[in-house]
């Protein structure tokens, strides 16, 4: 019987290369490459030598606009994008806080040039200028991120939340009604976290108690909110008095940090917001200490992720989802209520426009950890905000940027950055043996 035998020297060691890291070496290095062509044909394309810029805001005009020279800056960030490209071909971008900040320094040349070459070369009278996306993007990104926080705890204890929609619609009617019924923007808020938690309480009862297929209901719970906040708006008379009384709340003030909103380009985006952006900054601390660092949260991912282990050991598996999907509500509840007390005041038949299923998009993209979904829905705002000041510039159909943001959660649940997987048991009714 005869073995087989290496032949390299004693010393020697033999590199083992999984077929997955290759192949993710690979896809990260072309991407890399496409967004440099990218790039330098928007160098190659560029007339103006010079763009303005206002990073300001919209709260606070300068009255002399900044300028950026076009082909410098187009080619430095082509050149940086190509140099990343040379780090992942060689397998120097493994995975860890190195690839993280070069795939944001990469993503942030790209938008740089990008906006620089929209707003190159305009055959328009007045040249608008290049603005602070940033401001928008977090006020469009508030309620995407409770909802994606939302979405995270119920999934991570095994429940699928399709209804984060639902909950949008009812938090941000009955804001509404609190908010005129007391006059007060942060009744308006209490207001929406008892809605959320009712969307949410019917979502427990119906996937938990009674094994419902919890998409299904999902999208039940959706069209159930529509119509119930549609029908009870109808209801609402035309009346002055009585409307001021049910549908015209007093809407939440902007509240400056000082020392902090005086940061330049982010300190007025991030620190002279109303306080339930306060309250979303808190949040996602508050979700990501509790799911990761105390011992509830480790049985809400149990849970998730092995019920019939988390119940061997004597974890109430049913008791701890149902736990998770209520506190989920008050975030959902409180994304709902920014539609309303948070922005425009007075609710509209369907106000939040869908944003509940960009929530969950955000999910899917932040690998249900709720620090990543933050990242995704900002991005998501981000895409918003541009979206918005884009429509001045007719380089680019709107619809373009609209789009972004989903083919970018198509592209990661697809596997091109790496392995996406939801908790083992998610979606998985649980019936205790």
């Amino acid at each position: 019987m005869s073995t087989a035998t290496d032949e390299r020297s004693p010393g020697s060691t033999a590199t083992v290369r999984d077929p997955a890291e290759v192949q993710r070496r690979v896809k990260i290095s072309v991407t890399l490459l496409l967004v440099s062509a990218v790039i330098f044909y928007f160098w190659w394309t560029i007339d103006d030598k010079q763009v303005f810029y206002l990073l300001s805001g919209e709260r606070m005009r300068d009255t002399v606009p900044g300028q950026i020279s076009t082909h410098p800056v187009t080619l430095t960030c082509g050149i940086l994008v190509l140099v990343a490209a040379a780090a992942a071909a060689l397998g120097l971008l493994r995975r860890g806080a190195v690839t993280l900040v070069s795939m944001i320094i990469v993503g942030t040349a790209f938008l740089l040039c990008f906006v620089v070459w929209a707003y190159s070369d305009l055959d328009v009278a007045f040249k608008p200028w290049i603005t602070n996306p940033l401001p928008g993007t977090f006020a469009v990104a508030t309620p995407l991120v409770l909802g994606a926080l939302a979405g995270c705890l119920c999934e991570r204890a095994g429940v699928i939340n399709v209804a984060i929609e639902g909950q949008f619609l009812a938090g941000a009617f009955f804001a509404s009604v609190a908010a005129s019924l007391t006059y007060s923007a942060g009744a308006g808020l209490l207001g929406g976290i008892v809605a959320g938690i009712g969307i949410s309480a019917m979502l427990a009862l119906f996937s938990i108690r009674y094994l419902v297929n919890q998409v299904v209901l999902g999208v039940v719970l959706v069209v159930f909110a529509q119509g119930l906040t549609n029908f009870l708006l109808d209801q609402i008379p035309n009346d002055a008095t009585i409307k001021a009384y049910l549908n015209e709340p007093p809407k939440l003030q902007d509240v400056a940090i000082p020392g902090l909103s005086d940061i330049p380009l982010i300190g007025e985006a991030m620190f002279n917001q109303t306080i339930l952006v306060y309250i979303m900054y808190i949040s996602v601390v508050f979700v990501t200490f509790v799911m990761f660092e105390t011992r509830w949260g480790l049985r809400v991912r149990a849970v998730g992720e092995h019920p019939l282990a988390a119940d061997t050991v004597g974890i109430k598996v049913r008791r701890i989802r149902w736990q998770a999907v209520l506190l989920a509500g008050v975030f959902a509840g409180l994304g709902g209520a920014y539609y309303t007390v948070g922005s425009t005041g007075s609710f509209d038949k369907n106000a939040s426009s869908g944003n509940g299923f960009i929530a969950l998009a955000a999910v899917i993209m932040g690998r249900w950890h709720p620090l990543w979904a933050t990242f995704a829905a900002l991005f998501f705002g981000l895409m918003s905000s541009l979206r918005n000041q884009l429509s001045l510039v007719d380089k680019i159909p709107s619809e373009l940027l609209t789009m972004t943001p989903y083919l970018a959660t198509v592209i990661a649940v697809a596997g091109f950055v790496g392995r996406v997987r939801p908790p083992a048991a998610d979606g998985e009714p649980y019936v205790k043996s």
